[in-house]
């Protein structure tokens, strides 16, 4: 959790004032953090790429590049991956269909439950049903 603040905490300053990015972050290759750790910690912020690139300490380029060794998927379908699976589990966890969109890192409920019914073929609000009748 404390993780989570922390990163808040940068984000929130990013976005204040873009020029924070050059003071916050070494973007030379030696100073580059672990990818997979980042996007573990970071992927429920609902960021554009771009962002995800630069607080990383990458170009957006060299950010998809690096993402290959980590995921096959492409950042976008990895996000969303990732996303689908943390919000299934907080919705096993009796979580709201809002909730769990919101707290996973997706904008649009629609898109949210759309995504999700695609994805694992049932709707998030039938799993949230089940895991409230299981409780």
């Amino acid at each position: 959790m404390e993780l989570l603040r922390q990163i808040e905490a940068i984000l929130a300053l990013v976005a204040m004032d873009p020029s924070f990015a050059s003071v916050l972050f070494d973007f030379a290759d030696r100073w580059k953090g672990d990818l997979g750790e980042f996007m573990e910690s970071s992927y429920m912020f609902a960021l554009p790429l771009e962002e995800f690139a630069q607080l990383s300490g990458r170009s957006l380029s060299t950010f998809k590049r690096d993402f290959k060794e980590f995921s096959p998927l492409s950042p976008e379908k990895w996000l969303v991956q990732r996303r689908l699976e943390a919000a299934y589990k907080m919705l096993e966890g009796g979580a709201t269909v809002s909730e769990a969109c919101m707290r996973s890192g997706f904008r649009n409920l629609s898109h949210f439950s759309t995504t999700f019914k695609k994805h694992y073929g049932v709707s998030p609000i039938k799993v949230s049903r089940m895991a409230k009748a299981g409780s």
